[in-house]
C-alpha cells in the first residue's frame, strides 16, 4: 500500500530538496494549497528550521542546520513506520551506477575534449555526438521509470521523477538548457532532486555519495 506523507513533512521537504525556494516552488513541489504551505513555512520559521535569504532580485527559503536534521528525522520516522527501508536502500544501490552515467553524459554535453586533451565548451556544432548524448540520457531514463514505480508504490512523494526527466529530455531540441540548465525542471536538476531525494530519505551524508 502506497504510504501518502503529511504536508508538513512534505512542505519541509520541498525546501530541502529545492535548496533556495520561493512560497509558491514550496507549495507547487508537491501540488500544496497555498495557505497550507504558508501556514507549515511559518510554523517552520517560528521552530528556527528555515531561514529566509535575499540575493538580487531572488528571495526564498533554506533549511538551518536544525531543520535539516529535523527533516532527517522525520525521513527516518516515516521510513520506519511504513517498513520501506530496505525497498529505498535496494534502489540506491541500482540507482548508482545510473548516476554515473548522468554525470558523464553531463559533462559530455557541456565540453568537449579536443585531440590534444583540452577541454573546451560544448558549441553542440556536432550533432551526430549531440544526438549520441541524448541516446544515452533516453536510455538512463528508460531504466529510471522502473525505479520510480517501485518507490511510489511505497512512498506517494517519490511520484513523477521520471515523467519529469523524460519531459526535460522532450524539450532539449528547442531548448539546450534542458539538459544541464540550473531551472528545476532541466534534465540534470530533476536528477539531482532525486538523488538528494534517497540520500535524504536514507541519511546518507552527500559528501560521501558519489555524483550528482
Amino acid at each position: 500500500m502506497t504510504h501518502v506523507s503529511c504536508s508538513s513533512l512534505l512542505a519541509l521537504h520541498a525546501i530541502r530538496l529545492g535548496g533556495f525556494v520561493d512560497m509558491q516552488a514550496v507549495a507547487g513541489r508537491y501540488r500544496m494549497p497555498l495557505g497550507l504551505a504558508e501556514s507549515h513555512v511559518r510554523d517552520f520559521r517560528e521552530r528556527g528550521w528555515i531561514s529566509h535569504f535575499r540575493f538580487a532580485t531572488d528571495a526564498g527559503w533554506s533549511l538551518t542546520a536544525s531543520g535539516r536534521r529535523e527533516n532527517e528525522r522525520l525521513l527516518a520516522d516515516e521510513l520506519a513506520e511504513c517498513g520501506a527501508k530496505a525497498l529505498v536502500e535496494n534502489v540506491y544501490r541500482t540507482f548508482l551506477p545510473l548516476n554515473t552515467r548522468l554525470v558523464q553524459a553531463c559533462t559530455a554535453w557541456q565540453m568537449t575534449i579536443l585531440p590534444d586533451g583540452s577541454m573546451h565548451d560544448n558549441d553542440h556544432g556536432d550533432a551526430a555526438r549531440d544526438f549520441r548524448i541524448l541516446s544515452e540520457l533516453q536510455s538512463l531514463a528508460n531504466e529510471l521509470a522502473p525505479l520510480t514505480t517501485q518507490l511510489t508504490e511505497r512512498l506517494a512523494r517519490f511520484s513523477g521523477y521520471d515523467t519529469r526527466f523524460t519531459a526535460a529530455l522532450a524539450q532539449a531540441a528547442d531548448n539546450l538548457d534542458m539538459i544541464t540548465g540550473t531551472t528545476h525542471g532541466s534534465a540534470h536538476r530533476v536528477w539531482f532532486e532525486l538523488h538528494e531525494d534517497l540520500i535524504a530519505t536514507l541519511g546518507i551524508d552527500r559528501t560521501v555519495s558519489a555524483g550528482c
